[in-house]
């Protein structure tokens, strides 16, 4: 059986240990609120690329489908 000791000696380990876990777990949510803000300006460039892309096609002349020898 345990003595208080031990005990005493693994609650500690346990305290430490969900310290370290919280510290961590703040860490990773600062990394997932970095990652999706920089995700959502990637998502933003891509759609506003996509617009003058779209722009560029439409001056593009019609073609009938012919080609041209």
């Amino acid at each position: 059986m345990a003595t208080l000791q031990d005990l005493a000696t693994r609650i500690d380990r346990l305290l430490l240990r969900h310290s370290e876990l919280e510290r961590t777990n703040k860490l990773l949510l600062e990394q997932v609120a970095s990652l999706s803000g920089e995700r959502d300006s990637l998502k933003s460039r891509l759609a506003a690329a996509r617009t003058r892309i779209d722009t560029l096609l439409e001056r593009l002349p019609a073609t009938d489908g012919k080609e041209e020898s």
